[in-house]
């Protein structure tokens, strides 16, 4: 059935609950997993009526507690995968919006599948944050597993 499944992460309780879910799948079906985490690029504040100088080091400093954050959240597929007997890759992608990094990532690394969590927010709460999961599914040409 499924020999690739991509599983997204932001590191948080709730992306965990996709983490278990992937990667028990995989073990089921003998896949390999690849696990994903989108940096958005930096913004910096602006502001109507005045320009913001804002220092080289407050590029720096997002770039690194990024990656720590992608580093983090990446080690723990990898130590469920571990865990559970499943080959796992990792890898950190850049993109304004997370869900289109998703599926870029999922493209290039010819996955067949995506597991992913999702907050099940509906009606004016994900009118007004949004659902990354929801664009996931809107766009995506391959299954995406859908936990809550």
């Amino acid at each position: 059935m499924f020999k690739h499944i991509l599983i997204p992460t932001d590191g948080s309780a709730l992306a965990a609950k996709g983490i278990r879910a992937g990667v028990k799948l995989a073990a089921k079906l003998g896949a390999r997993v690849t696990g994903v985490y989108v940096i958005q690029p930096y913004t910096a504040p602006m502001y109507a009526d005045a320009a913001m100088y804002v220092p080289a080091s407050a590029f720096d400093d997002y770039d690194r507690a990024s990656k720590a954050q992608a580093k983090k959240a990446l080690a723990a597929i990898a130590r469920a995968a571990a865990s559970a007997g499943v080959r796992c890759a990792g890898r950190v992608v850049e993109d304004l919006q997370p869900w289109q990094g998703i599926l870029k990532a999922a493209r290039k690394g010819k996955c067949d599948a995506i597991a992913m969590a999702s907050h099940g927010r509906g009606g004016l709460g994900g009118v007004i944050l949004g659902s990354q999961t929801a664009r996931v599914l809107a766009h995506s040409k391959i299954p995406v597993l859908v936990l809550r």
